[in-house]
């Protein structure tokens, strides 16, 4: 398992103007209802509905026992701590002395089975590099699992055992989840099984970088928690167990699971396919600030802001470009960049969507064909910039600049921009360095040295400047604030 407080409010009802007993009974506030409490819950009766449907998985792997073999204390080391049980090797030079292979307990994790025929869900991690997989059932039966499929991104396995009639979850709706709403987990944690914790969800769509949206809950989440349901109070499995965050490496009082609905998608097409197939767009993206979206009127902070568009990608034949403002994506709003690949990779290989950016004060779509998710390479292409002349001073933002080369140009891809050859004052406190390409300036293209100095005179001190600056083949806004 990868390892990754509140204050009371005191309110008070003020009335103003006259004391409540010169009031007439009919101005008088109305009370505001208090929420029914209704006691803590008990989980027992849950927990005997789903609890039969929750295994233990162990993994094991094969490791080669060199000739010459390990000594007394590596075979003790792998008794104690792997459990397992070392061949008896013969006196050196005698037929034992044969490269060997031993199995060996690799880790422990828990699952769920998903249906009475003996598909199960786990965490991929629980699974990775295992040779072989056992998952014991509550009433101690135990299966040799066959892993169909895992996908890294989301952290999910789908298993198959060879039985029939099994326990089986019931599969709720992550979608519909709410915050302070009563959850329980099931698992192994540090291989005790059937080990049952409760609280209640934290937040919902927790950024935590990863490629999922994931639940944050203060459920007791621990090593062999791992692939075990997050399970919600009418029985419903809402979410796999999957990470902690600690400082210790022990649970912390925060834990999050990969929503239920991700991990159906991921597992049917795993069932189907034996992989994982995700749309991509070619772009990479970064946040949008509260600055950048002040500087380049979209009024709130919001989108996602294309920083690279890959040469001959889908995006950069659908036109789009550096520094637009990705708002939508299908008609879907994006508030924070992250929910743009979600649902980019979400999207069906070869079919078409539409992407909604803002440019330079308005909004544009685009049509775009998805392709299939692979890894992104992109060269670095970088201009060299000279030295300023001594007598050079610097433009209002505190920029030496000059025209780009044709041959940057043609190194850089690029017909627009200027170089930044110093950087002090107000530009360098916001990051720009010598060598960047300023390619925008609140939404203007920018074609040169001179026309960029001319737009540097003419900026409200008061208001911040948004830049589109271009570093090693990636380009973000960097915005130069207002003098205090």
């Amino acid at each position: 398992m990868t390892s990754k407080t509140g204050s009371a409010i005191l309110s008070a009802l003020v009335f103003a103007g006259a004391s409540l007993m010169s009031l007439p009974a009919a101005h008088a506030a109305a009370p505001v209802a208090a929420p029914t409490v209704t006691g803590l819950p008990d989980f027992a009766d849950l927990v005997d509905k789903v609890g039969p449907a929750v295994v233990n998985i162990r993994t094991t792997e094969r490791v080669r026992l060199d000739q010459g073999g390990p000594d007394e204390e590596m075979q003790e080391f792998l008794r104690r701590f792997f459990g397992g049980q070392m061949v008896p090797r013969g006196r050196r030079g005698g037929p034992a002395e044969q490269p060997q292979e031993e199995r060996v307990q690799r880790g422990v994790g828990s699952g769920f089975i998903i249906s009475d025929d003996g598909y199960v869900l786990t965490n991929a991690h629980v699974v990775e590099g295992a040779d072989e997989v056992v998952v014991t059932l509550t009433d101690r039966r135990e299966f040799k699992a066959k892993v169909l499929g895992s996908d890294a991104r989301s952290d999910v396995a789908l298993l198959k055992v060879d039985a029939r009639n099994l326990p089986n979850v019931r599969i709720g709706d992550s979608s519909k989840i709410r915050v302070g709403e009563w959850v329980i987990a099931i698992g192994s944690p540090f291989n005790l099984e059937n080990t049952v914790t409760a609280g209640i969800i934290s937040a919902k769509a927790r950024d935590t970088g990863e490629y999922l949206p994931l639940i944050q809950s203060d459920v007791a989440v621990n090593p062999g928690n791992s692939g075990g349901p997050l399970i919600n109070m009418r029985g419903e499995v809402i979410g796999i167990n999957s990470q902690i965050a600690t400082l210790s490496g022990a649970y912390n009082g925060i834990s999050f699971a990969v929503p239920i609905d991700e991990v159906m998608r991921v597992s049917e097409q795993i069932r189907k396919t034996g992989k994982v197939t995700r749309g991509r767009l070619g772009v990479q993206i970064s946040e949008v600030t509260t600055d950048v979206a002040e500087s380049l009127g979209l009024g709130r902070a919001r989108g996602a802001e294309v920083a690279m568009v890959e040469p001959g990608g889908p995006a950069d034949k659908a036109g789009l470009k550096v520094g637009d403002i990705i708002l939508k994506f299908n008609g879907k709003d994006i508030e924070r960049s992250s929910d743009l690949p979600r649902l980019v990779g979400g999207s069906a290989v070869g079919s078409r969507a539409t992407v909604t950016v803002w440019r330079r004060g308005s909004q544009i779509d685009l049509p775009v064909t998805i392709v299939e998710l692979q890894e992104e390479k992109s060269p670095t292409a970088k201009a060299t910039p000279k030295k300023p002349a001594p007598d050079q001073a610097p433009n209002a933002l505190g920029l030496h600049v000059s025209d780009l080369t044709a041959a940057q140009k043609r190194e850089l891809k690029t017909e627009t921009g200027v170089l930044v050859e110093f950087s002090e004052g107000r530009a360098a406190s916001a990051g720009i360095r010598q060598g960047d390409v300023i390619l925008q300036m609140n939404n203007v293209e920018i074609t040169g040295a001179a026309q960029f100095n001319g737009l540097v005179a003419k900026v409200d001190a008061k208001k911040p400047v948004a830049l589109l600056v271009r570093r090693d083949n990636v380009s973000r806004y960097l915005v130069i604030r207002p003098r205090q």
